[in-house]
């Protein structure tokens, strides 16, 4: 398969993603509060506010395999649009904090996929357990960590947290969290830092909106309503006023 239909097989993809993740509104509940425009600090210079030293190289290396970047051929990915440094700032939140949901027992941790949600962890717990029960997963399997792995061997973990084959419960996790529910946050939360408005710290420069062709938040453009098939020529527009 040529890198030409892989790019557009990509953009395709990521065309139907934008369906599901609002620019402009957020399940995660993030804040939409506007500020200033400031320039995307630089990955490599970001520190943290909530990751430790050791689970932000997991997670820079996780991002890495779930959306690849230019070094593969395949356009801007979740390093390239700063992925990570939205799901640090998530986790400031009140969506990491899980203010704004019921927390109170009982789990019904057997119970049906139709109860949601079902353990006594807020997300920045799903992160922290999440991160170490894969880490210790990695040193018995591999005799490394995640990070250190070859990206083959990555995206073998990444399969195997998604498909629900790696026991965390066996590792040490008490409260039955899954490898599956955590895999699901961290896919989730890197799509969304993928697409959404670069004032909550992903999408550096709308990289990933000039992929795609989204407009972004700007004001009108029904002249181009209509016009199905064609490109949309005047860039994206993000909620602070800057244009890509």
């Amino acid at each position: 398969m040529s890198s030409r239909i892989k790019n557009r097989q990509r953009r395709d993809f990521l065309r139907g993603s934008l369906t599901m993740i609002p620019a402009i509104t957020l399940g995660s509940g993030v804040t939409l509060t506007a500020q200033a425009a400031e320039p995307a600090p630089n990955l490599s210079d970001y520190q943290p506010a909530f990751f430790s030293d050791e689970e932000w190289s997991f997670l820079l290396a996780a991002c890495d395999r779930l959306i690849p970047g230019e070094s593969e051929g395949k356009g801007p990915g979740a390093l390239d649009t700063n992925v990570p440094v939205f799901i640090d700032r998530q986790m400031d939140s009140p969506y990491g904090h899980a203010e704004r949901w019921y927390m109170q027992g009982p789990f019904v941790l057997d119970g049906s996929p139709d109860l949601g949600f079902q353990y006594p962890y807020t997300p920045r717990d799903v992160y922290q357990k999440g991160i170490a029960m894969t880490q210790a997963y990695c040193q018995q399997q591999y005799g490394k960590r995640f990070e250190t792995l070859d990206n083959d061997t990555r995206d073998t973990v990444l399969k195997a947290l998604e498909a629900n084959d790696i026991d965390f419960a066996s590792l040490g996790e008490s409260q039955k969290l899954e490898a599956s529910e955590f895999f699901a946050s961290l896919l989730e939360n890197t799509k969304e830092g993928y697409l959404a408005d670069p004032i909550h710290g992903g999408n550096k420069n709308m990289a990933a909106w000039k992929m795609v062709g989204f407009p972004g938040a700007r004001a009108s453009y029904r002249d181009w309503v209509d016009q199905h098939n064609v490109d949309y020529p005047l860039g994206p527009v993000s909620l602070t006023g800057e244009r890509g």
